[in-house]
């Protein structure tokens, strides 16, 4: 079974946090870059609302790419300004360990 590598055009951080003490002594979270992850992304769903009197978007959406071990769920993906949690388990397709698919929603 062959990749299709020309379908992963799109070039992801895929980003793991650790926490830092602020100047002000708060823990906050920075980010470094755990893999850069050649994918393509594809929306699945959207959907609009109404919250605290204004509208807000939310998308879900679908990325694959070639496989890359230890990707967890805590990481994010950044992909130009956009930034996206992963919501589930990264699925290792045909469990191969060929190409993995992640599921996604946009951090707005």
């Amino acid at each position: 079974m062959s990749i299709n590598a020309g379908k992963f055009r799109n070039k992801i951080l895929i980003e793991s946090a650790s926490q830092a003490a602020a100047t002000s002594g708060a823990l906050v979270d920075t980010y470094s870059t755990f893999a850069t992850w050649w994918a393509s992304i594809d929306q699945v769903s959207g959907r609009e609302y109404v919250a605290f009197g204004k509208v807000a978007s939310e998308g879900m959406f679908k990325m694959r790419g070639r496989f890359i071990s230890g990707v967890l769920p805590a990481m994010r993906l950044k992909f130009g300004t956009r930034i996206y949690s992963i919501i589930a388990s990264p699925t290792n397709v045909d469990e191969r360990s060929h190409e993995m698919t992640l599921i996604c929603k946009e951090v707005i």
